[in-house]
């Protein structure tokens, strides 16, 4: 069978054409991802967001009580800027978000503790906020059993119990954490690649549909199937190899800012995420143009594109597991290119497996494509009688 190479040329052409006719297009396509992924990386540039404003409000006034604070500021987590003098004056400040949580230390706090006798430690966060709630709380409850275990250990060693029975039994096994991957524990390398690929796919979707289904709202799809030969499949094809070009040229950009200039660990071999970058490229597209196909209605198609472009970024399981996801909302992340994308991610460029264990992955990313050829007749059909829908 002849492959008419002259209709794919002018397809391109089109397509090439379309892309230069509105600056809008190279702004979407390179402009606003890469302001993005600069802005992000940036922003993330300390890896975890350090000296969270909080508060202590110290009702003992005990040297015990002022030790507490004073290992509450040492911390690099939080930032003691306010010591209220009450309860009610500490979640004002809560209340009015100038600090995200406040430690509590009671009144004979001290007195209470070298008798032996009960006391509390409490402390409030505000999780609205839930990297600054959960930094605040994990400073408070860390300092809670410090303090409690060396009120103990002063009690003890007070009644004459050896100090280092004590150290045994306050702590009789020792851990030791060894960090893989992410030993810096920074945060940006997790979200970086997670956030920032789904965001490509989430503009891939917009873009592929708004230049195929604006064919049909404008009445020029039946010039635009004449021009390829008759055939929509080297219609979709012309219009979409331009932009893959440059989406895969954004992408990798991305990429070089992200493992060069931030220096994220990449512990495999570039070729590897090079490539699963250029196959979730081709696989956005290829998503995007079957649900084309599906709903050809530039509408309602975009409306169905941002709202699963949007969902990807929590049902992908970047941040929750798919597996603890019910099974009717995680069966959905198997249709997101950027899921497959970031398990590639994780695999080999933050723990280093070799490429063969990602092969499915890369397998899915490659099968994505495939998945509109069946629909295509049902887009030909709409562009050659082009009845828009408003």
């Amino acid at each position: 069978m002849h492959f008419n190479w002259s209709a794919l040329k002018n397809a391109i052409v089109d397509g090439v054409r379309q892309l230069a006719s509105r600056p809008i297009y190279l702004l979407t396509m390179v402009g606003v991802p890469l302001f993005c992924t600069f802005f992000f990386l940036d922003f993330m540039n300390e890896g975890l967001p350090l000296k969270t404003p909080a508060a202590v409000v110290d009702l003992d006034n005990t040297p015990v009580s002022r030790n507490v604070t004073r290992n509450l500021g040492a911390s690099e987590l939080v930032d003691i800027k306010y010591h209220p003098t009450s309860y009610a004056d500490a979640m004002e400040l809560l209340k009015s978000a100038k600090i995200y949580g406040f430690f509590m230390i009671p009144r004979d706090f001290e007195a209470d503790a070298e008798a032996g006798r009960e006391t509390a430690i409490t402390y409030y966060c505000n999780m609205a906020y839930f990297i600054p709630g959960t930094l605040s709380f994990k400073t408070f409850k860390q300092t809670a059993v410090t303090t409690s275990g060396s009120i103990v250990m002063t009690t003890l060693v007070g009644v004459g119990v050896n100090e280092g029975l004590v150290s045994n039994l306050m702590q009789p096994v020792v851990t030791q954490a060894h960090v893989i991957g992410n030993p810096w524990l920074n945060y940006s390398i997790y979200l970086s690649n997670s956030f920032l690929p789904c965001l490509l796919q989430l503009i891939i979707f917009q873009v592929t549909a708004f230049s195929i289904l604006q064919e049909i709202k404008r009445g020029t799809s039946i010039q635009w199937i004449k021009d390829a030969g008759g055939s929509v499949t080297i219609a979709c094809a012309g219009k979409l190899l331009p932009q893959f070009v440059i989406f895969s040229i954004t992408g990798l950009a991305m990429q070089a800012m992200m493992y060069g200039f931030w220096d994220f660990p990449l512990n495999s071999n570039p070729l590897n995420m090079i490539a699963a970058m250029l196959l979730m490229v081709a696989a956005s597209q290829a998503f995007a143009l079957l649900i084309s196909c599906i709903i050809p209605n530039l509408r309602f198609a975009l409306s169905v594109l941002s709202l699963l472009g949007i969902l990807s970024f929590s049902v992908g399981g970047f941040s929750f597991p798919v597996e603890d996801m019910y099974p009717a909302i995680g069966i959905f992340s198997y249709i997101i290119p950027a899921r497959y994308y970031f398990l590639i991610y994780a695999n080999t460029a933050l723990n280093g497996y070799e490429i063969f264990y990602c092969r499915w992955d890369y397998i899915a990313l490659i099968l994505f494509p495939l998945a509109p050829m069946g629909m295509l007749w049902k887009l030909k059909r709409y562009s050659l009688n082009p009845v828009y829908i408003p």
